[in-house]
């Protein structure tokens, strides 16, 4: 195909998305697609330290329809600045600026700026330490395999792109494994799984006092007392049921692009305070529709709780979260206007992440000190009535008849597993029953599931580790 006709065939998509969908949001459509590719190369450039042109291949070949613009996507990084630019025929342009302890945020033009925070202290590490300084090789051949079969990449495409595996088992990693230029200590970037961060950082305001999870969340924006929004909880927040017309963020196709939540996400430079002026669409309580608005709202939420700038919410987040688990190769994205990216944007080592899900294994208590409110974790994996994919509050569970426990069951999953998941293959999967973390993380399509080779890889690390316990771990 030549390069006209395929320019032609760009322009056809924006302007039949236009007919079918309406001139406003198919105006959205370059914002969107250059705002998701310079905000991706960019932390995984600058934070992660990752090749970009291979960021950008291996994401833009994991969202289907992408190759209809992609082609015609200009991506500039300039490592002295520290920033990427993205343009697309001249119709969008979008530009992510690192800032050092910040990560990377969208720059609209709009005169903020977020200076860097002071470099503190960490406060110590109390969850015992899972694993050693260099990686740790499966320690069973049943293991190996388990991995082997996690890397192997089939002939043609849709391909695994696995990037990193850490198992841990009774507390302490017993095997690992890493992408090339991918290490113990790369920062990877969770995507959705940060809204299980966010989940865990509320259930932290909410031990504290500083947030009731079933009175309604005090958003400004809805305190008149005839604004029907007025009455959404921070419960409906965290479990998506709070109504408000956002769209869907399940899909990442070039479709998802028209979606209104994504214009929140890649034009705007307050996303909380977007997502705030949507009307209802249901009301709060009794639909549930996942979108990341819910969780940029609690990331509000959460920046006013703990002070109101970056430099108080990274404070709150280490002191009370990261610090005590050890997760040191971290960083929290941030939008324009100074609030987390709670919805997509936390980046951390696979081990660090593992020591998250570790948090929940152990029922929100690290080293005899109680991290999240009693019952906390067995809230977050309680299932979200008439969630099809099976959902809790923060956190993805088997523990209902919904279609993605029945799913991931038949493919052999335990039943009692909960897991935090980021689109395109992220996963940090606890399973109670077999003293079990295992995180995976990588760049897949989504569709059709399970070519990313999780379910696989559970039922291999289940059978593998069935009945064993690891040394010196009780």
């Amino acid at each position: 195909m030549t390069k006209r006709r395929l320019f032609l065939v760009a322009a056809s998509a924006i302007v039949l998305s236009a007919v079918v969908f309406g001139a406003a949001r198919a105006r959205d459509v370059p914002k969107v697609a250059t705002g998701f590719v310079a905000s991706v190369v960019c932390a995984e450039t600058f934070v992660s330290g990752l090749d970009p042109q291979r960021v950008f291949t291996e994401t833009t070949d994991a969202m289907p329809g992408t190759w209809l613009i992609t082609w015609a996507m200009e991506t500039k990084v300039d490592a002295t600045a520290k920033d990427v630019t993205v343009t697309l025929l001249g119709m969008g342009r979008s530009h992510a600026v690192y800032r050092d302890g910040l990560g990377c945020h969208l720059d609209h033009g709009d005169g903020i700026d977020l200076s860097p925070p002071a470099k503190e202290a960490p406060q110590p590490m109390i969850l015992p330490e899972i694993g050693p300084s260099s990686v740790v090789v499966p320690t069973t051949p049943a293991l190996a395999a388990a991995l082997d079969r996690a890397f192997a990449e089939p002939a043609e495409p849709p391909f695994k792109r696995t990037h990193a595996i850490v198992v841990v088992k009774d507390g302490r990693i017993i095997a690992e494994r890493y992408a090339d230029g991918v290490g113990i200590d790369t920062p990877l970037l969770g995507f959705s799984a940060t809204k299980s961060v966010i989940s865990a950082l509320t259930g932290v305001l909410v031990r504290q006092g500083k947030l009731a999870l079933h009175a309604p969340a005090p958003v400004a924006a809805w305190q008149d007392a005839n604004d029907p929004r007025r009455v959404i909880t921070v419960d409906q927040l965290l479990r998506h049921t709070a109504g408000l017309a956002l769209g869907s963020s399940l899909q990442a196709t070039l479709l998802s692009a028209l979606e209104p939540i994504n214009r929140m996400k890649f034009a705007e430079s307050d996303m909380a305070a977007f997502a705030e002026t949507m009307p209802l669409e249901t009301a709060p309580g009794t639909a549930w529709n996942y979108h990341d608005g819910n969780y940029l709202i609690l990331s509000q939420l959460l920046r006013n709780a703990s002070g109101g700038t970056p430099a108080d919410v990274l404070r709150f987040a280490h002191h009370e979260l990261f610090d005590p688990l050890g997760i040191r190769h971290v960083t929290l994205e941030f939008d324009a206007a100074g609030t987390p990216e709670g919805s997509s944007q936390m980046l951390a080592s696979a081990r660090d992440w593992a020591r998250f899900g570790l948090l929940y294994l152990n029922d929100g208590v690290v080293g005899g000190r109680r991290i999240l409110p009693e019952g906390w974790v067995d809230y977050s994996a309680t299932p979200t009535p008439n969630a099809f994919v099976g959902i809790g509050a923060g956190f993805w569970t088997n523990r209902d008849n919904s279609f993605g426990a029945r799913h991931r069951i038949e493919h052999g999953w335990p039943r009692d597993a909960f897991f935090a998941k980021g689109t395109l293959g992220q996963y940090v999967i606890v399973i109670p029953s077999e003293r079990l973390v295992i995180a995976r993380f990588g760049r897949t399509v989504n569709f059709p599931l399970d070519v990313d080779g999780v379910s696989e890889l559970v039922r291999d690390v289940v059978a593998a580790t069935k009945g064993t316990k690891v040394a010196g771990r009780e």
